[in-house]
């Protein structure tokens, strides 16, 4: 997210269901024009500023918001990925976010049961995702809380890999059932230790809550947005700075120390 606004993108579309502050971040950049979500802000103190003064006062400029619940988008990602026009559901029925909504439209049972929604596909250009580890071809091994990262993988056009490690073939190869990402459709993998950070990744980090804390204080004004900016985005020239700058101590209780394995599958024929 940061390289993003480092590097100036302009007229992004987000999509998401919950999208923590990474959302907002862009927002307040003025990289994004449309947000496709069920939620904008940061989990850990409540409402996305930079996101609520992009809607209400056009700050730093206008944006659109396709309104979603967690569940409809998850289903126009599901749509995508399997290849069809839309998924039906009884969901968000009698709600505003389905009135006069340019994806989900009223639709009739054709084996005569209740009246339906249709949710339409929802094709990402790109789905940026963080995983566990990879091969040097894409193929990545995730586990733990997925959320909606194989539905957003699938309906993209292409992916684009960060990860812990990047490992031999061998190490993919033997836990195929572990293999949630294969590498016909990544684009691209970088090998990026802590890259989800302040966000946990299981196995390897836990979550960092005082970025959220001090990036909710800090983003309830303009200048506190831009002094944030100034002190995490265009102060630093990478990632690896980054981490530097968070030190070894917060590294040292952030990284998860203690193993909790599973247990071992043969997968002999």
């Amino acid at each position: 997210m940061q390289e993003l606004i480092r590097l100036g993108r302009r007229d992004l579309t987000l999509i998401g269901p919950i999208s923590d502050m990474a959302f907002d971040q862009l927002i307040g950049a003025g990289c994004v024009r449309q947000v496709i979500a069920a939620w904008v802000g940061n989990v850990a103190g409540g409402s996305g500023y930079a996101f609520r003064r992009a809607v209400e006062d056009g700050i730093p400029h206008p944006i659109t918001v396709e309104d979603h619940s967690n569940f409809t988008v998850g289903l126009a990602l599901k749509a995508a990925a399997m290849g069809v026009p839309f998924l039906p559901t009884y969901t968000v029925q009698g709600s505003d976010i389905a009135r006069n909504h340019p994806r989900i439209r009223p639709i009739s049972d054709p084996f005569g049961g209740p009246a339906l929604l249709a949710v339409g596909a929802l094709h990402p250009d790109v789905a940026i995702v963080h995983a566990q580890r990879a091969d040097r071809h894409g193929n990545a091994h995730l586990w733990g809380n997925l959320g909606l990262t194989v539905e957003a993988v699938y309906a993209a056009r292409t992916t684009i890999v960060t990860c812990e490690e990047i490992v031999a073939d061998e190490v993919i190869r033997s836990d195929p059932n572990r293999t949630i990402i294969p590498g016909f459709l990544v684009g691209a993998v970088v090998e990026e230790p802590g890259g989800a950070l302040p966000s946990s990744v299981q196995g390897y980090w836990r979550r960092d809550f005082q970025p959220f804390l001090d990036y909710h204080q800090q983003s309830k004004t303009v200048e506190g947005y831009a002094a944030w900016r100034r002190d995490w985005v265009d102060g630093l020239h990478d990632r690896s700075e980054y981490l530097a700058r968070l030190g070894a101590s917060t590294l040292d209780a952030l990284r998860v120390q203690d193993s909790r394995l599973a247990a071992p599958a043969n997968f002999a024929p």
